[in-house]
């Protein structure tokens, strides 16, 4: 076991093996956010899926952890940040081997959620311990690697994915991440540290089990929204989000040791970073999964040629990210944050212009390149505000609410992508069906199979071998249909975004201000023992 002690450069000993020990515990989350993209259609095939069914393997896995990450990094502030990480590595075998085997599109969702808990155990306390072993510059290069790390894997995984895929099934693509699991569950016995900076507070358990509906509901009452037949049920989970939302803040204003510090989530830098980074990441996860179907469904790609065409988005994210703790010391935050909410506005641009029936990679690459120079830009200053902004003890807090940025982003702006392609889908397969001389031969239980999902619409395709030309035509003029519209509302996202770190993030001069400020604040309170902000 290291000590816990610093060296005189703000970092813990043995830096490096301590930062490769909790990237590699990042990388087990990361990774599998992003594996199951690529093998969607193979899924939609094998379970003969609709695009609902689909939407919700993709986002189970940000769901279980979107909907824990807060609850149990505050548990990991208590009990002990190294414990979280073990028991999250050792979690994440088993449920990894439920969803490679999983027998229904039931099992690996719920699979998926469970794996997504997993990384909920140990992901927040890799942030949390980066911020209480590291200060000064040297957190915010550890951070930037971090999160440059990070993004770069979440692009790699349909790379990893698309490879696996050319000579397995798509269980296959859950199953990656075992062996990582075990080499950083074995990295993160020796080399991180047991007790750094921890809370002796009790957890508030009550307003923990109230996140994990909020979040839950949320993200399934978005899922389920555009589905026929299913609008009472997204009705009912989204008003039951409400309630929990109502409930948490009540709860946290009387909590006497609150999950979430209202006073510091008052915080001009926290709650709009917070903002910032659900924007920034949630985008990443949405094109990346509208994407990776758009090039296999519409341009015809192989599993393994889709997963290569995020690499550009994967190698401009690691190149950028150290030039962002740059800007983010010399310029501030604010100008950091815009600059990569720029890239990223150019990279949904390219997709919602040029990505067409027809698009060349170069096209292809080139809409990449820039979403991965603006979550490289933007990733670390979204980060490194929240953590900057609270006091050691709350570093799971904060940790917490940056994992919430990605994860609760990308279920979120991935819910919604899918939701709108979902529909933009249906309702133009619905119209060209109805256009045709054919219509009235075309039964209910085929038209439903039709306009589900565009794998629905391969199967029928090769049940009647004598339309398959017509019928895929009509699924990939639909998809494109639905995915402009996806792509058009993740650029207002982007915008609206924007204009409210433009309007509402301090300067460089007042950011550091204002951290000075609250720095010396959480000191009096420490002092004072009178929980005032």
């Amino acid at each position: 076991m290291s000590p816990v002690s610093t060296s005189a450069e703000d970092r813990p000993v043995r830096a490096p093996l301590v930062l490769a020990s909790l990237i590699l515990v990042a990388a087990v989350a990361n990774l599998n956010l992003a594996v199951a993209n690529v093998a969607l259609p193979d899924i939609g095939k094998a379970f003969d899926a609709g695009q609902t069914g689909l939407n919700l393997v993709a986002v189970g896995y940000s769901l279980g952890l979107a909907a824990s990450v807060l609850y149990l990094g505050a548990v990991g502030d208590r009990y002990g940040r190294r414990t979280m990480l073990l028991l999250g590595m050792a979690m994440a075998v088993p449920v990894s081997l439920v969803a490679g085997f999983a027998p229904t599109l039931e099992v690996l969702f719920a699979a998926r959620v469970l794996g997504g808990v997993s990384a909920g155990l140990a992901f927040p306390t890799t942030l949390a311990l980066i911020t209480a072993l590291w200060s000064g510059p040297a957190r915010t290069h550890a951070i930037a690697l971090w999160s440059a790390i990070g993004g770069g894997l979440t692009a790699l995984g349909p790379l990893v994915a698309g490879a696996l895929l050319e000579g397995f099934s798509w269980g296959s693509v859950f199953l990656v991440t075992m062996p990582l699991a075990l080499v950083a569950l074995a990295m993160t016995w020796v080399f991180v540290p047991s007790h750094v900076n921890e809370s002796s507070e009790p957890v508030d358990h009550l307003g923990g089990l109230v996140s994990v509906v909020l979040v839950g509901a949320l993200v399934l009452g978005i899922n389920f929204l555009p589905t026929d037949g299913m609008q009472t049920v997204a009705v009912s989970a989204l008003v039951i989000a409400a309630v929990a939302g109502i409930l948490f803040v009540l709860r946290q204003h009387r909590a006497g040791n609150p999950l979430f510090d209202l006073q510091v989530g008052r915080r001009r830098i926290f709650w709009v970073a917070a903002v910032a980074g659900i924007v920034v990441f949630g985008t990443l996860m949405g094109t990346m999964y509208v994407s990776q179907q758009y090039l296999q469904n519409v341009l015809g790609y192989s599993t393994l040629e889709s997963g290569s065409a995020a690499l550009p988005a994967a190698l401009v994210m690691v190149l950028v990210a150290p030039q962002s703790a740059k800007l983010v010391e010399t310029r501030g935050s604010r100008f950091t944050l815009l600059a990569g909410y720029t890239a990223i506005v150019a990279g949904l641009v390219v997709a919602f212009v040029w990505w067409d029936a027809d698009a060349s990679y170069a096209v292809v690459a080139l809409g990449f390149m820039c979403l991965g120079a603006g979550v490289g830009l933007a990733g670390t200053p979204a980060s490194r505000s929240l953590t900057g902004s609270v006091p050691i003890d709350r570093a799971g807090m904060a940790s917490g609410t940056a994992d919430l940025q990605r994860d609760l982003g990308g279920a979120i702006v991935q819910s919604i992508l899918g939701a709108i392609l979902t529909a933009g889908y249906t309702a133009s397969l619905a119209g060209t069906i109805a256009a045709t001389p054919q219509a009235a031969s075309v039964n209910e239980k085929t038209e439903a199979a039709l306009e589900k999902s565009f794998a629905g619409a391969v199967n029928i395709a090769e049940r009647y071998p004598q339309y398959a030309q017509q019928i895929i035509a009509a699924a990939r003029d639909a998809f494109l249909h639905g995915d402009s519209r996806a792509y058009a509302a993740a650029i207002g996202i982007v915008l609206l975004g924007a204009l409210l770190v433009y309007l509402l993030f301090p300067r460089h001069e007042a950011e550091t201000e204002l951290l000075a400020r609250y720095a010396r604040e959480d000191a009096a309170r420490d002092r004072s023992g009178t929980g005032q902000a």
